[in-house]
């Protein structure tokens, strides 16, 4: 790692370019950031956030452009380089062992820091006092909610001596109440001269938090403003030059015909401890239930259910009065099942094929991915290149591997896979998270023009905003049980998040 010294700011990034084969990821991206705030990064997918967040971090080398932090101009080979700078970066999917302590999780990897015993633990109780975080070193991960797993990563790079902290979309599966206690930890740290990092597509959130904020556009700055300055309205056309857009819907189209019938259903685990308990449910054609619970009470594994990934133990699940309980996921997605998962990178891609084979993924049985008994390359490249043209896909093309697509243009590419042929119910888990206001909008008027047609969706989701406006219902989750039933036109985002998190919850009666 080498150093020359430049002007003083906690991070200066000047003139970055990244390039790729076929794809230009950032060309002159300049953003400055002073100490002690909290600097937002927003723009559309593909617009070159991670690129140039991994670039801060040392994961990735610009081909163009220099990199100063603390007035010293900066070269990393590696993240390690970035971390002896005092810059941490806590990932949007957790980095924790669920098996191990808090404190062995913080000290794992950096055990030479302060030891692995009683220093260890005084400092990881001093920075948890200090920030307000209310972390219990011996307590297990497993045993800790989805907000108190966020303040353990945070306490990691803390830990670690970070004084500019990147937060890649922290609020994506916190409740209301969740992001209010990470903004007070946010400021905790602001006080403490922390300079905090911050990438969102939650365009009120950044408002809320932010002292300043750059937006990036097709891979290069295009504004750097201070919230009081403009409104979620103005970033939206600033990101992808449209408005905000908005997930309600006007009329409903429920109709009386059961597609989803789900009755008395039990999921256990391999140790046989229930994960679901009795859970009953319907859903009409047309209609959209929303489910919403905080990560962990048994929205992932009603949803695995359904789709066939887990067996129940005691119920039934009938799709369009057919009992498929004992049917596997790919007679079940044959039968009109389309799903949407929510880890993409698990059950949605195959990262290292190209997007023609990933269209025939989960629809290896009909046309256009097949023809007769053997695969239909062309028919398959053909139906690709009509999502991506439909889905605003940022891609050199068809026969890119799906691993070289940023986040957000994987979670379009499945959407619009999993909507084609024509499924009689949708299994959506979380269909819009890390996707930016414009391919919100589009993913949105699809499931909308669908539901007109007739089609039934069974929608997961932790957009609070997004399961008012897409739900004709909403039910609750809570410690593997349906709790409270809520009409979407009333409910507001506060009082589904006390539902979520157990304040008032009560067992309602199944259908």
């Amino acid at each position: 790692m080498s150093k020359t010294v430049t002007a003083t700011a906690a991070v200066r990034l000047t003139g970055i370019a990244k390039r790729f084969p076929g794809v230009i990821a950032n060309h002159d991206v300049d953003v400055t950031i002073t100490p002690g705030t909290v600097h937002a990064l927003v723009g559309e997918n593909g617009a070159g956030k991670s690129t140039l967040m991994k670039i801060l971090y040392g994961v990735q080398k610009p081909d163009d452009g220099t990199i100063s932090v603390g007035g010293e101009q900066v070269t990393f080979a590696s993240p390690a380089d970035a971390i002896s700078q005092g810059i941490g970066m806590v990932f949007q999917h957790f980095q924790l062992a669920d098996n191990l302590t808090v404190l062995e999780n913080v000290v794992l990897g950096a055990e030479k820091l302060h030891g692995i015993k009683q220093q260890a633990r005084d400092e990881i109780e001093r920075l948890s006092s200090a920030y307000g975080f209310g972390l219990d070193p011996e307590e297990l991960v497993e045993s800790l909610g989805v907000g108190q797993r966020q303040r353990v990563e945070i306490l990691k790079v803390l830990y670690r001596g970070a004084r500019i902290i990147i937060l890649d979309e922290p609020t994506a599966v916190l409740v209301p109440q969740e992001v209010d206690a990470l903004f007070a930890n946010l400021r905790e740290l602001k006080r403490e001269g922390h300079t905090l990092v911050f990438i969102s597509h939650k365009l009120d959130e950044v408002l809320a938090v932010a002292d300043e904020i750059t937006v990036l556009r097709r891979g290069t700055t295009v504004a750097t403003v201070e919230p009081s300055s403009v409104t979620a309205h103005d970033l939206a056309e600033l990101m992808v030059g449209a408005e905000l857009p908005s997930p309600s819907t006007a009329e409903s189209t429920v109709t009386d015909q059961v597609v989803l019938d789900v009755a008395g259903l039990r999921v256990d685990d391999a140790a046989g401890r229930s994960l679901l308990h009795e859970v009953s449910l319907r859903i009409h054609a047309g209609e959209v239930l929303g489910i919403a619970g905080v990560e962990g009470n048994g929205q992932t594994e009603l949803v695995e259910a359904v789709i066939g990934m887990r067996p129940a133990a005691a119920g039934s699940v009938a799709l369009g009065g057919d009992d498929v309980t004992g049917w596997d996921t790919r007679r079940r997605r044959a039968a009109g099942i389309g799903y949407i998962p929510e880890d993409r990178h698990r059950h949605g891609l195959l990262l290292g094929a190209p997007l023609w084979e990933n269209r025939i993924l989960g629809h290896q049985t009909r046309p256009p991915s097949t023809r007769g008994v053997w695969i239909n390359h062309p028919g398959a490249a053909e139906d690709s290149q009509r999502i991506v043209e439909s889905y605003d896909v940022r891609t050199p093309g068809v026969d890119t591997n799906a691993g070289a697509l940023s986040g957000g243009n994987q979670q379009k590419f499945i959407v619009g896979r999993e909507m084609s042929g024509d499924p009689v119910l949708l299994v959506a888990a979380h269909p819009t998270r890390g996707v930016d206001v414009g391919a919100q909008a589009a993913i949105w008027d699809q499931i909308r023009a669908a539901r007109r047609q007739g089609l039934a969706v069974l929608l997961v989701s932790a957009d609070l905003d997004e399961l008012i406006g897409l739900s004709d219902t909403i039910r609750v989750v809570l410690r593997g049980r349906l709790t409270d039933e809520f009409d979407p036109q009333t409910v507001t985002p506060q009082e589904l998040g006390s539902a979520m998190t157990g304040a008032g919850a009560q067992p309602q009666a199944q259908p």
